[in-house]
């Protein structure tokens, strides 16, 4: 999937107001004014997402929230027709490799270890919005973005 930035909608649900600061200024930075919509919590993701307009053409999720962590979330969605094609990009501080190996067996697109720079955090956002998703196969070769 080749997008369109003058049409663009990013949704990203993390639960931590630092993390939701750090990536929407990331966003802009790289993209100019984009429709960007945050979540703090599971229900409001899905909801958001059940409910359009608008509709993501991406999803940056965390997987360490309080109520419907990540996980939930990710199988969740992926178990509804309407969202299996969305790219859906973990965004996490975890780098351990049986958490790694669950999402993508679960079926997200992409994993970004939560860098702790800001200029890795542009460039991980960078790479995930330049892949073509609808030629992408997540392997365990190409699964892991390192910085």
């Amino acid at each position: 999937m080749i997008f369109n930035m003058n049409q663009f909608t990013i949704f990203y649900a993390d639960d931590d107001p630092d993390d939701i600061e750090y990536f929407t200024d990331a966003v802009h930075d790289l993209l100019g004014e984009v429709d960007l919509h945050t979540h703090m919590q599971a229900d409001q993701l899905i909801e958001a997402l059940k409910n359009p307009p608008p509709s993501p053409e991406i999803l940056f999720l965390d997987l360490n929230m309080p109520g419907k962590n990540g996980f939930q979330i990710l199988s969740e969605l992926r178990n509804t027709s309407q969202f299996k094609e969305l790219p859906i990009i973990i965004l996490s501080t975890s780098t351990d490799p049986a958490t790694i190996n669950k999402t993508r067996e679960l079926g997200a697109s992409y994993y970004l270890p939560k860098p702790n720079s800001y200029t890795s955090l542009k460039q991980s956002i960078q790479t995930a919005l330049s892949i073509d998703w609808q030629n992408f196969s997540p392997t365990r070769d190409n699964y892991l973005h390192i910085n």
